[in-house]
């Protein structure tokens, strides 16, 4: 039996994670600001009132945690504003920086102590932030934060490797979550969450650091 924590817990990708992860036997630290009642039902180990942005927040954290070793680190939360050309919202594009690249390398940081050899760092990122996949444009805030959360996985993994710690980089795919809103042409949660866990249980140092689509393509940089 293995312990996980997932951030954004309370709905879409992060929730069915601590679904899949708890039916299988593992052990579940459900980290998000507000919980949902569906993540509250499961009854899983909760730490709320987390904001990744924050460094009081993420140091509270750590101290609620009490040393407690971590298997498998999911960075899970993230935020998806628009920010075209025409309406070059800096504010957001700073705010998606802080949320999904900064955020995720900060809490790792933190937690280091709570890792150990055979621990793996997963980092849920998008194609979107692959720049040779890049055909359609704009997205300015999401996809250069995504961008820069592929390139700390890369950095992560080689920093870590010593320690015996993997680094997955994983796309999703398509999924029918609120952060797309529902988007018919996108698979479930569950689908998703089934890929996704094969990748992470397959994640050796030798493929640490690179990055994946959830049905085991590799997927340009």
């Amino acid at each position: 039996m293995k312990t996980f924590l997932v951030t954004g817990s309370n709905r879409g990708i992060g929730l069915e994670y601590c679904r899949q992860l708890q039916a299988r036997g593992d052990q579940v630290i459900a980290v998000c600001r507000q919980p949902s009642p569906e993540l509250e039902a499961l009854g899983v180990h909760l730490e709320t009132g987390v904001d990744i942005t924050a460094g009081e927040s993420i140091t509270n954290l750590v101290a609620g945690l009490d040393g407690r070793p971590i298997d498998g680190l999911i960075h899970n939360a993230g935020i998806l504003e628009s920010t075209s050309l025409g309406n070059l919202d800096l504010a957001s594009i700073r705010r998606q920086f802080e949320v999904n690249a900064l955020g995720p390398l900060r809490l790792t940081q933190a937690l280091l102590g709570q890792l150990q050899a055979g621990s793996k760092v997963i980092l849920m990122t998008s194609r979107m932030g692959s720049i040779d996949d890049n055909s359609s444009g704009g997205s300015y805030g999401y996809r250069m934060s995504k961008v820069a959360l592929n390139m700390a996985g890369r950095s992560l993994a080689i920093d870590l490797r010593p320690r015996g710690i993997a680094v997955a980089i994983l796309h999703p795919g398509l999924v029918r979550t609120r952060m797309v809103n529902f988007n018919s042409q996108g698979i479930s949660p569950e689908q998703a969450v089934r890929g996704l866990l094969q990748r992470i249980d397959a994640l050796t140092l030798e493929t640490s650091g690179t990055f994946w689509h959830a049905n085991g393509d590799v997927l340009p940089w």
